[in-house]
């Protein structure tokens, strides 16, 4: 019965799989926002990424920048998504709220997880950690160090940011979730997904295999990593309280909190699963967790 139910998944999940590889993205038109194109051995070929650069960048020859990652959720990056973000956090990089950053948006595809996916036909974590992140400090004037790198990201992008930045804590400084999902330890319910949804996934990323799953999740990896991620590392984990992913979000806080894990915890009021709204309802609190997150940098 349980090898039936996992050929029905990956059977189920062939077309969606189908789609997934889908590394190139469009060009950007917006302002300071380019697509960076390199050749990547986990791919097995061209792959790409947004890459948005401060003003400074170019008046300022001499000076490196830190790094933000800010990994999109389900249904993939497009340039007008990268560019809507970008600009919020370009306007407070010029009314000095923030210190001026490097943004790169990674390509995740449409529902890679931010993982390496168990048949070996994606390699999204591998290419990130191990291609993605030394180009951008090969290609641009980056503080290529962790004091100069955030990861963040919100929904599919918040869950790849916590299983990225909590397994390679020596890479980031600091790990920002908004809205991030899936947070539980088992892949039973998706709340946002729903059973169809959820069944894809587990198929195409997760080969049908609970215990994959668990092994790639936020919360087996902080547990693993508990020690390390005691000191040094700034967490903050956001969410709003119309989240359908509320309630995930709270078991993995109090996660956190059984393992003695230091990070900060909010829960927006009326705010439901949208980027936007989550950013607009954090408002000038906001620009504080970056300016602390990069004090080590700025301050010299």
């Amino acid at each position: 019965m349980k090898h039936l139910l996992i050929l029905t998944l990956l059977l189920s999940s062939a077309a969606f799989a189908q789609q997934k590889h889908v590394w190139l993205l469009p060009e950007s038109t917006a302002p300071r926002l380019e697509r960076v194109l390199f050749e990547s051995k986990a791919a097995g070929t061209q792959v790409s990424c947004y890459v948005f650069t401060h003003e400074s960048y170019d008046t300022n020859k001499e000076q490196r920048f830190p790094v933000l990652y800010w990994l999109h959720g389900s249904g993939g990056s497009s340039p007008g998504a990268a560019a809507q973000v970008a600009q919020r956090y370009s306007e407070a990089m010029r009314a000095g709220k923030i210190p001026p950053m490097i943004m790169v948006f990674p390509n995740g595809l449409p529902m890679g997880m931010w993982c390496d996916w168990k048949d070996g036909s994606v390699k999204l974590e591998t290419m990130i950690i191990e291609e993605l992140i030394p180009h951008i400090d090969q290609r641009f004037r980056t503080l290529a160090k962790r004091d100069g790198r955030i990861i963040e990201g919100f929904s599919m992008g918040g869950y790849g940011a916590a299983r990225l930045g909590f397994k390679y804590p020596h890479l980031f400084a600091a790990v920002s979730l908004l809205g991030a999902g899936p947070l539980q330890p088992d892949f039973n319910e998706a709340p946002r997904a729903g059973p169809r949804g959820r069944d894809q996934v587990l198929g195409t990323v997760y080969g049908g295999d609970m215990a994959y799953y668990r092994a790639q999740s936020p919360w087996l990896i902080v547990e693993q990593n508990a020690e390390k991620l005691r000191s040094g590392l700034l967490i903050r984990q956001i969410i709003g309280d119309r989240d359908e992913t509320l309630g995930f979000n709270r078991e993995f806080k109090q996660h956190l909190d059984a393992l003695k894990i230091p990070h900060t915890y909010r829960q927006l009021p009326n705010i439901p699963h949208n980027p936007n709204l989550v950013l607009n309802a954090l408002g000038e609190d906001n620009w504080s967790f970056y300016s602390e997150a990069l004090k080590a940098t700025t301050s010299k």
